[in-house]
């Protein structure tokens, strides 16, 4: 057989080899919903109206009804420095993914070499020649070098699988970021409306109460009454005006915690809700279907499942290290002592050079790395149903959070009706001298107190309603674009690289 029919021979093994590798290692198939004990119902039912779909979950905030937390929520998306470290670990993953995918092609680099040199005459072989390059003389080269590791076993394709599944991870841990986020500006903001409205109240009992200790002053100069209700007057008097200081810090602490999560410094917000338009009243729906609907909804959930996803594909790489590997290497080029010779046909070399490599003795370690991989795999898959049990757990907790509160809210609304009767009642009485000054005081202490609860309660409720939302995963939709911030900073995403699977 010539040497000419032997080659494309060789070549259609190399090619057939290439072409019937195969994919070590296990395929991944996601977690059942049963692994985690997920329940039919919720253990607690809210006493509210079911919203119609999941719409009103994807954009929470527009229920609130109140224009200027919405602007703040979109400013949020572009501003907030958490992120936009989010967007930037989906850009790093998406650079992993395509390095990852370089694997399947060869790295072929150009290169080119000038050297001047003098051989030595001895080391000529035989000495033949020596008079020629007796002298000292150039060489000019240039030409391209060829790696390729075939990917028999699928090492190549599990590290796309791996690093892809990262990348869905990544874009999962974005819309986490974003959830949370959307929550945290939503509470912020109802905190200062609720410090406001508690300073309302608290400025409103400070005028009332000087109004009395005038009354007693006037009482005390005309001998109706004694030093001692003077005395209980100022007392009440300045202990009202004490909790404002407390409240102002509280207020202060809120609006800077807001500007912050737009991106902005400490007190940039404070002139913009300087206004008191009290808290926002938003409509008594909450999509929170069944919990089924959660493993869907959650991004935390999710990202799990896709870290689960990525780290069973690597099991499958270092599965692939206990084969046998295959190299191709190869370079062409031209060679001269000339440079002018270079594109002579005589100055072409080339080469090939196939190469197969088989671990025989490693002391344990690839098969340890095997096992490492899926015991990994295995703490995974806890992480993920552990996730999923706190996700359950936070919805539970957050559903009785806000059905409670609801009932605390309106029973306080009740009390603060009859506390502000009672002090008009007894303030008639204490004129007309049928009640002592105490009954007096006690009647306003408890009003200020029913009030200052009230306005922590009303807005206690609004807060446990955002965190119900953030709980089941309400602040993204399944349709919008991948990363939203991404696109906005021209950075944008495909939303095939982590879209729905």
């Amino acid at each position: 057989m010539s040497r000419s029919r032997a080659r494309p021979r060789v070549w259609f093994v190399v090619l057939s080899v290439m072409t019937a590798g195969c994919t070590v290692g296990p395929d991944y198939e996601p977690p059942d919903f049963s692994t985690a004990t997920v329940p039919d119902q919720w253990r607690t039912a809210v006493e509210t109206e079911m919203a119609a779909d999941t719409t009103d979950l994807e954009m929470w905030w527009v229920s609130f009804n109140d224009s200027l937390l919405t602007d703040l929520i979109r400013r949020a998306e572009l501003g907030n420095l958490s992120l936009q470290a989010a967007v930037g670990r989906v850009v790093e993953a998406r650079a992993i993914r395509g390095a990852a995918r370089g694997g399947y092609y060869p790295d072929i680099v150009l290169g080119g070499a000038y050297s001047y040199q003098k051989v030595s005459e001895n080391g000529v072989q035989g000495g033949s020649g020596a008079s020629l390059l007796a002298d000292p003389f150039d060489s000019w080269s240039f030409g391209l070098d060829l790696s390729w590791e075939i990917d028999l076993f699928g090492k190549v394709r599990r590290t796309v699988e791996s690093a892809t599944a990262q990348l869905q991870a990544s874009v999962e841990d974005y819309r986490d970021v974003l959830v949370t986020m959307y929550a945290e500006v939503g509470s912020a903001y109802v905190d200062a409306r609720a410090f406001q409205v508690r300073l309302d109240f608290a400025s409103q009992n400070v005028e009332a109460q000087r109004n009395s200790l005038q009354l007693t002053r006037d009482r005390f100069r005309a001998g109706l009454t004694s030093a001692l209700d003077v005395a209980q007057a100022e007392q009440n008097l300045a202990q009202t005006e004490s909790s404002i200081p407390s409240l102002q810090i509280g207020l202060e602490a809120s609006l800077n915690r807001l500007a912050v999560l737009l991106g902005q410094a400490p007190g940039a917000l404070h002139d913009e809700l300087d206004e008191r338009v009290g808290l926002p009243r938003p409509d008594d729906q909450v999509a929170y279907g069944i919990p089924a609907d959660l493993l869907r909804r959650r991004p935390d959930v999710r990202r799990a499942e896709r870290q689960l996803a990525a780290q069973t594909a690597r099991i499958g790489i270092a599965t692939a290290q206990l084969y046998p590997s295959l190299s191709i290497g190869g370079s062409v080029g031209v060679e001269a002592l000339s440079f002018g010779n270079l594109d002579d046909s005589g100055s072409l070399f080339w080469g090939i050079a196939p190469s197969i490599s088989l671990p025989l003795f490693t002391g344990g370690k690839l098969k340890n790395q095997v096992r490492a991989e899926e015991a990994r795999t295995e703490q995974a898959l806890a992480a993920y149903e552990q996730t999923v049990l706190r996700a359950l757990e936070e919805v539970q907790d957050a559903l009785v959070a806000y059905g409670q509160e609801k009932q605390r809210r309106d029973r306080l609304a009740e009390a603060v009706v009859a506390s502000q009767r009672a002090v008009d009642l007894v303030k008639t009485q204490y004129v007309s001298g049928l009640t002592n000054f105490q009954n007096y005081l006690d009647a306003q202490r408890s009003l200020f107190q029913q009030q200052d609860e009230l306005a922590q309660s009303d807005g206690q409720v609004v807060i446990n309603l955002i965190d119900l939302n953030r709980a089941l995963g309400g602040g993204w939709s399944p349709y919008q674009a991948e990363v939203t911030a991404a696109a906005a900073a021209g950075q944008a995403a495909s939303p095939a690289d982590g879209g729905d699977r």
